[in-house]
This record gives C-alpha cells, structure tokens and sequence, in this order.
C-alpha cells in the first residue's frame, strides 16, 4: 500500500516539474518573439542609453547650443548690437543731411505767368506743331528745387468746364531757383483754324506746380483750340519743367 502511494507521488512530482519546464519554454519563446517583431533589435543596454542621450544633447539643434555658450551668445549679441548700431547711425545721418537740404519750391512762393512777345507767341497755323510756355518765378527770399510734371487745367470763360491736360513721355530732372530765378515748361498746342467746327477756348489756367495741391491762376492769352477733350492722344498736352 505504501509502495503504491510513493509510486503516485514521484509520478506526480515528475509531471509538475515537466510542465513548470515547458511553460518556461514558452515563455521564452514569446519574449524572443515579442523582441524581433517590435525592433528588430537587441534590446539597448543602460551604457547604449546614455551614450544616445549624450549624443542627443550635443547634437540637438545649434540654437540651443548657442544659448548653453555664455561667450557665444555674447559674441553674437555684441555683433548684431553694433551691426544695429551702425545701420541707425547711417539713416540718422542720411536724414539729418536730407533735412539740411533745399526744399522744393511751393505754391505760395512762386508765380506763374505766360512767356509774352517775340518768338513767345504760339503760330495759329502751324496746327498741333506750336508751343507756348508758362514761366514760374521764385518770388521767395530762399533757394527751392522744382521738377516734373505740373498739373495744368484749362477752364472755361464761365468756369464749368475743365480740360485737364495730359502729359507727354518726355523724361525730366529737377533744377535749383535761387530767390528772382525763373524756369518755365512747355504746353503743346493744337490751335484751332478759321472755321473751325470743334473748338475749345480757354479762359485761364489752374497751374499746380509738381508735389503741390494748391494752384496758381494766369489767363489764357492766345485764340481757340482743337476741341480734343476726350482724345486719347491729343495735340494739346503738357510738357516736363526745365
């Protein structure tokens, strides 16, 4: 009876012990598995580790080195500080030389008048070949400059009509008046002929001189023109000071 019981025991015990080693076995199996499919990889170690960290820091971005280096940050900052420095001095400079400079010459110091007698008076025959001029006057006590394009307005006898004029291609610069000094521009003409069926005939002209909004007023001294008012290219047309 004992023999028998001892003989269940031992086959128990050896049964136990063969299913402790094949779940260990399994075991195994699954964290090999679970390893090769996830990284492809042996697992790093804590010395890989802190070397990746280590690189990862040194290596991270350039800024971020920059601001670790007191003496980098200081050096670039001292450049850009001067850089910043000189650029405003600069522009100051420019500035303060632009204000000691001449201005132009505004309305309220010029006059306006039309160039009279002699070769002055624009020909009625000669169609759309013909000039006059108006010459602008400094009546001021101080140098001014003045160039470019005035703004010229033809206005009727009644004043309720306006024909403001265009302007030619023609390039322009921009001269200096002393006090007393005179320059002048040119206004083409398309005169009107005898019998002519369309003309226009000017009263006085609204000259504004370039960059100014006020206008000086002279009246118009010679005879009809070519009604050309809605012309895209018409004969009559201003010309650049100087």
């Amino acid at each position: 009876m004992r023999s028998s019981t001892t003989a269940r025991t031992a086959r128990r015990r050896t049964l136990h012990v063969a299913a402790a080693a094949l779940t260990a076995a399994a075991a195994l199996a699954l964290t090999a598995c679970s390893g090769s499919d996830a990284t492809g990889a042996k697992p790093a170690s804590s010395a890989d580790t802190g070397k990746a960290a280590a690189e990862s820091g040194g290596t991270g971005s350039s800024a971020g080195g920059a601001k670790e280096d007191g003496k980098t940050d200081a050096r670039t900052d001292a450049k850009t500080g001067a850089a910043g420095k000189q650029s405003g001095g600069t522009h100051a400079a420019d500035t303060a030389k632009a204000g000691s400079g001449i201005e132009r010459c505004h309305t309220s110091g010029l006059k306006a008048s039309f160039a009279m007698g002699g070769d002055a008076a624009p020909d009625p025959n000669a169609g759309g070949a013909t000039t006059t001029s108006i010459v602008l006057t400094n009546k001021g006590n101080r140098d001014c400059t003045i160039g470019g394009f005035p703004g010229v307005d033809l206005k009727s006898e009644n004043g309720g009509q306006v024909w403001s004029l265009l302007r030619s291609s023609a390039k322009h610069g921009s001269i200096t008046l002393g006090p007393g000094d005179s320059t002048d521009f040119t206004i083409s003409l398309g005169m009107a002929q005898k019998n002519e069926e369309h003309t226009w005939m000017p009263a006085s002209v609204a000259v504004t001189p370039p960059n100014e909004t006020t206008a000086l007023t002279v009246k118009w001294p010679w005879g009809p023109l070519v009604d050309q008012t809605g012309a895209t290219h018409p004969a009559t047309f201003v010309n650049p000071i100087g």
